[in-house]
């Protein structure tokens, strides 16, 4: 009996020693990106690009992270507008224009119109200070709703104080985006995305009386999270697509050449169908 123990014991801390722990990077890096961050990119060239706006994306949900992380701290990330852009922007067929910062913009070219009227010209903006380019398409939309434990699961086994378990959890991210015409103010778009986020806990250990008064405990586990920011980047690149492809086929835009409508993603994204529970 003591042999077995002292072996899972030898067991445990070899696992331990060779667990892969990720080590925290001295430099900073770029933020990851999820698949469909791939069908934006690959997207065939516009035949013009769309200067569009956005003024906000904001957390719809009301939803706050749950004890004891924070009864004030937000379950989704709240810089919604700046990963909508960046994915307007990485899609090359929109042209976004500074409006969530508007009013610093607008104090700056009162800076510069001063100078000009004082003669004092800053030569790195010329003599002629052209007014600011107006959008076609107002982008709106937010991040409208965010499920826990969408699926629950988990399994183990245990035999003479030594087992295994594991359990895992999904939530789930929605994100809404419109396509606005400016002039009439009609909705020409509107796509709703949703992005599944997964959480695993893996366990092992060993509680066992190894003689009349000695007792072997060992513990062993592992948790990953999947970052909610990269969710939500990831449906956000998602509804980009679908926006672009469900404009193709009502004819707002159109790519640069006519058999670009045959690329294996806007093919893909016009087959896809919306889901039926």
């Amino acid at each position: 009996m003591k042999a077995l123990a002292w072996g899972c014991l030898l067991f445990l801390s070899g696992c331990s020693t060779s667990m892969d722990i990720p080590e925290t990077s001295k430099e900073p890096t770029l933020m990851a990106r999820g698949t469909a961050y791939q069908d934006l990119v690959s997207l065939p060239l516009p035949k013009g690009k769309v200067y569009v706006s956005v003024y906000d994306f904001r957390d719809q949900t009301g939803q706050y992270k749950p004890q004891p992380n924070s009864n004030f701290s937000t379950a989704v990330p709240q810089g919604g507008a700046a990963l909508l852009t960046t994915a307007l922007l990485d899609s090359r067929w929109f042209m976004p224009l500074e409006r969530e910062g508007l009013q610093n913009l607008l104090t700056e070219r009162k800076i510069i119109r001063a100078a000009q009227k004082k003669d004092e010209i800053p030569t790195n903006h010329g003599v002629h200070l052209p007014s600011l380019a107006s959008a076609n398409i107002m982008v709106e939309g937010g991040i409208v709703a965010y499920d826990t434990n969408i699926q629950t699961g988990g399994a183990g086994a245990r035999y003479l104080g030594v087992g295994a378990s594991g359990q895992y959890r999904t939530d789930q991210v929605t994100v809404n985006i419109r396509a606005v015409d400016v002039r009439t103010g009609r909705i020409l778009l509107s796509v709703t995305t949703s992005k599944t986020i997964l959480s695993k806990e893996l366990q092992t250990g060993v509680f066992k009386f190894v003689d009349y008064k000695d007792l072997l405990e060992a513990e062993l586990g592992y948790t990953t999270n999947e970052p909610v920011n990269l969710a939500v980047m990831s449906a956000i690149d998602a509804a980009v697509v679908h926006v672009i492809v469900d404009g193709i086929k009502t004819g707002l835009w159109e790519p640069l050449r006519g058999e670009d409508l045959q690329h294996p993603i806007i093919q893909e994204y016009m087959n896809r169908s919306k889901p039926i529970i």
